[in-house]
């Protein structure tokens, strides 16, 4: 039992922002019907694999169920639309104008089915003169001016670890699809709801792109206080070739650490303005980080109240004493999952589930 129990879900969407919505709904009770191709979501076959099933696709289809269905074959159709009967929401992720030619969208569903929130997600929306252009993550993040400050310090962009754009996608989809549950409370009737990758991502720009907002330039990362123009928001090597960072924006941490270091000379540069005139702070840092190896400065800063963190792979990070007690890996039957990153006090406990196998 969950917040969602009661709540019908059929979800057509494949690979990640989908999946991620529908799961999340899944771990708080909604019943999440998978409806794949014949030839199942390409995300079955993706490595790594542990206890016989993709750890990528069960941590984003666990606690649903899954069925095979050829949308271009009657029986396919028909089958479908016995879901839909029964259902409050419906997920898809096709390219615009996939389900108009297959006969489910909206205004067909919606037609059968009233009161039905409907949830379509592309790269760029179901209308417009981009709404058919191919893309996914990486293309999304370029076009929205994310990649470009996603670079190194010779201002050459890189792939980015983390697929923000789908990410986003997922978790402005559920945000819609919870309040269009809300709002057919009052009014007795579903809604439609159309999530672009593009539009998700674009707000989170806010806090670094305000002079472009504004009809100006755009940002530069080595200027920026949070892109790496910044002393105490910034990424050092250590001696033994690891990194470790300063997340810092309050001075009173930039005062505690050049204090520890007798140097707290230099305090009124960490007030400055991103960018050169934090440049003999940057590097007083850099020189400072490259005298102790990651885990000697961890060990120096441990009874410090500075905003400091190592840098960890994976491995490390998932080995963390505070992963195992907030229960946010979990190891049950086998296999690993990453558990909810939300949960109620007045449920019960979160349990693992596993992912579902494809049915006829």
């Amino acid at each position: 039992m969950g917040k969602l129990s009661g709540i019908n879900v059929v979800d057509l969407s494949l690979f990640l922002p989908g999946p991620m919505l529908s799961m999340m709904m899944a771990d708080h009770g909604a019943e999440v019907i998978k409806v794949e191709p014949p030839t199942g979501d390409p995300a079955r076959e993706m490595a790594p694999v542990e206890a016989g099933q993709s750890v990528w696709f069960r941590n984003l289809n666990r606690g649903k169920q899954a069925l095979a269905l050829d949308l271009k074959s009657d029986e396919g159709r028909e089958r479908l639309w016995a879901l839909l009967a029964e259902a409050d929401v419906m997920i898809e992720g096709f390219r615009p104008g996939v389900m108009k030619r297959l006969g489910f969208d909206y205004d067909a569903v919606a037609a059968r089915n009233p009161g039905i929130v409907y949830c379509s997600i592309s790269a760029f929306g179901q209308e417009g003169e981009m709404a058919h252009h191919p893309a996914h993550d990486l293309a999304v993040q370029a076009l929205s001016g994310f990649l470009s400050v996603n670079d190194g310090p010779d201002g050459m962009p890189v792939v980015p670890g983390v697929p923000s754009a789908d990410m986003a996608a997922g978790l402005n989809g559920l945000s819609a699809v919870l309040m269009a549950l809300i709002g057919r409370e009052q009014s007795g009737r579903g809604d439609y709801v159309d999530i672009a990758m593009y539009d998700s991502m674009l707000p989170w720009c806010a806090h670094i792109a305000g002079s472009a907002i504004q009809g100006g330039t755009s940002p530069k990362s080595q200027t920026q206080r949070s892109l790496g123009g910044a002393a105490f928001y910034n990424v050092y090597q250590t001696m033994d070739g690891k990194h470790v960072v300063l997340g810092a924006r309050e001075i009173k941490f930039a005062k505690v650490l050049l204090t520890a270091l007798d140097r707290l000379d230099l305090l009124p540069l960490a007030e400055r303005e991103a960018g050169e005139a934090q440049r003999p702070l940057i590097d007083f840092l850099r020189q400072t980080f490259a005298t102790k190896s990651r885990d000697q400065w961890v060990e120096w800063f441990a009874d410090k109240d500075v905003a400091f963190s190592p840098v960890l792979d994976f491995r490390e990070a998932l080995d963390q004493d505070f992963v195992k007690e907030k229960g946010l890996l979990v190891e049950a039957g086998g296999w690993h999952q990453i558990g909810p990153s939300f949960r109620f006090k007045s449920e019960e406990e979160w349990q693992a589930s596993d992912a579902p196998e494809l049915r006829k």
